[in-house]
Parts: C-alpha cells; structure tokens; sequence
C-alpha cells in the first residue's frame, strides 16, 4: 500500500516542480560584468535614478515620472543582460524594462527587441513579456510578437538573470542562463538588422500593461522601484571592424543552441508560458508569417 501510494503522489506532481533543467551552459558567466557608466547613461529622470558602487543601479517611478537609461553605443549584434529585482506588492499598470531598440534613430520605423515585466496585484504574478518589432512598430500599426511567461521563482525576492543574445541568425532570450524563446531569422523583413542600443526603464503603462489594462497604477504605492545589476554588454557596436565576429551564448562558436539548452528551453514553454502571439488565432498571421515559416 505505501509503494502504491508514493506512485499515485509522483505520478500526481506536475513535472515542472521535479526539478528545473540544467542548460549545461551558463553564458552569463562567460562575458564579464561592466561598470555602469563604461556601458550605460542616464536618458530621462535622473532624480529617480540611483547608481550605487558603479554597479548597482535603482530606478523608481512616482506620478511625476519615471526613469530610464540607455547604451554609449549602438549594436550590430552581442549579449546583453542585467541582474534584475522587481518589486512586490500592488505594481499593476508598471513597467519594468530591459531591451534594444533603435527608436531614436528611426522614429516611426524602428526596430525593437523587449523583456518587460507587467505589474501586477498582491497574490498574481509577474509576467515577463518577451516582444520583437521589425521596422515601423511605432507608425500606428504595431505588429508585436508576444510570448509571455510566469517565471519559476519569485523576481521580486532577489536578483535573477536576464539576458537578450541577438546575433546576425537568432535573437533568444534568456532567463538565469534558460534560453526561454529563440526568435530566428527567417527573412531580412521579419528580423532586426540595423544598429540598437540597450534600454533600461521604469513607467506607467496602465492603459495595457495588468490585465489589459483592467488594474491601473495606483500612486498610494508609490514610488515603484526597480533594480538592476550584473550589467553585461558584449559584441559587436556599431562602429566594429566588419571582420568583428558575433558572440555565441551557446557551446557552439555558431551560436547554436545545444541539445540540453533546446531542453531547457521546451521545458520553459511548456510549463510556464502564458501566451504565444504565433497561436493567438484573433491576430493577423499575414503580418507575422514566420508563425507559418
């Protein structure tokens, strides 16, 4: 009776919390960690940013504004991620943001390469949204291409790692080393090939962010804070020699995932992801046809 009882309970735990899958390759390890101002500056609300020990940075948002921050220079490929802490409690209607993108250079017509995290309400979880726009996503007919995700830990009890690797094949996002999207190239008009600096942000999107807008930003919390670390930016700026080699977060100088990182990456998704643009039968698919490719 008790071997048949230790079958039923193993047989009636959800095989997401066996164990999490070891990607066999960290990449966050393998690029080194930046000072802060070597990589990055101030863009907007420098009274709600703070920069601790050239490293630690905390930005915060109240009802007069939120902040960001952005890259020296500008990209052609590389890895880029950041130690992130979110914080708990009422956050509906907040964004928390670590991205590329090229909208200063190409207003209108700009590319852009997203890890968000939505707020939320006490008792839900965050959700880290993951989004791709090629050319012209802010010219009033956006066409994103959401995968959202409820992470395995709680973000907002200490610092995991979050990271962007878009080379000339791929972009894949990752989470503490878990590759948990690969977004590959499957035309030049379907995926980000001009020069993007990397963003940081904190703001009030209450018109979509929680719910779809159902929960807005309720400033008796305020302010909302979020905090970043870890900094890495590696690769290939703007201004490198053609001869400069992408950088791989795989075990492959190709960039190509390894059979455990595919893994990882498939255990990712089938546990806990949320949404997937490609399977949202109310969108237009004629925009997006790598679903289809």
């Amino acid at each position: 009776m008790a071997l048949l009882l230790l079958l039923l309970a193993l047989i009636m735990v959800p095989s997401s919390c066996i164990g999490i899958p070891s990607p066999g390759f960290y990449p966050s390890s393998k690029f080194r960690t930046v000072n802060f101002y070597y990589g990055f500056r101030n863009l907007w609300g420098p009274q709600h940013q703070r920069v601790e020990n050239n490293n630690a940075l905390t930005i915060w948002l109240d009802r007069n504004t939120g902040s960001g921050f952005k890259s020296n220079r500008p990209f052609r490929s590389g890895y880029f991620g950041a130690s992130i802490k979110l914080q708990p409690g009422y956050t509906a209607g907040v964004i928390t943001a670590f991205y590329l993108s090229n909208n200063e250079a190409h207003p209108g017509f700009h590319d852009e390469v997203d890890i968000e995290f939505l707020g939320t309400t006490p008792g839900m979880p965050y959700t880290l949204q993951t989004n791709v726009y090629i050319r012209g996503s802010g010219d009033g007919k956006i066409i994103g291409r959401e995968m959202k995700f409820h992470l395995w830990f709680d973000p907002t009890a200490d610092f995991h790692k979050y990271a962007i690797l878009w080379s000339p094949n791929d972009i894949i996002f990752f989470v503490d080393d878990i590759p948990i999207r690969r977004y590959p190239k499957k035309s030049r008009y379907t995926f980000p090939l001009r020069p993007m600096w990397v963003y940081g942000s904190i703001w009030d999107a209450s018109e979509w962010a929680t719910e779809d807008g159902k929960y807005k930003a309720n400033y008796q919390y305020q302010p909302f804070v979020g905090k970043y670390t870890n900094f890495k930016i590696a690769g290939c700026s703007a201004y490198a020699p053609l001869t400069c080699r992408p950088v791989s977060a795989s075990p492959f100088p190709s960039g190509r995932l390894s059979r455990a990182q595919y893994a990882a990456m498939q255990w990712a998704q089938k546990y806990y992801m949320v949404y997937n643009y490609c399977k949202d039968y109310k969108r237009d698919h004629n925009l997006t046809p790598e679903c289809y490719a």
